[in-house]
């Protein structure tokens, strides 16, 4: 179970060769498992926490690091 369960993780946050680890799913992840963990403890410590906001955030972050990375790619050294 755990093995597939390991599989299952590399297949979601790997590249097409399931081998290069993709910087935009790995935070993708975790600005997922943070909103979710804020989401809890807002509700744990009755204190206000809009979950939509956040994501629109945090969506807003990772589209500009995704075009900074997209307008340098043609400046990276070729392998």
């Amino acid at each position: 179970m755990w093995q597939t369960l390991a599989t299952f993780t590399r297949h979601c946050l790997t590249g097409a060769d399931n081998q290069t680890y993709d910087i935009g799913r790995l935070l993708w992840v975790l600005a997922f498992m943070v909103g979710m963990g804020l989401a809890i403890a807002s509700f744990i410590t009755s204190r206000p926490f809009d979950l939509e906001h956040y994501g629109l955030g945090v969506g807003a972050v990772l589209a500009a690091g995704g075009w900074s990375l997209s307008m340098k790619a043609r400046t990276e050294p070729k392998q």
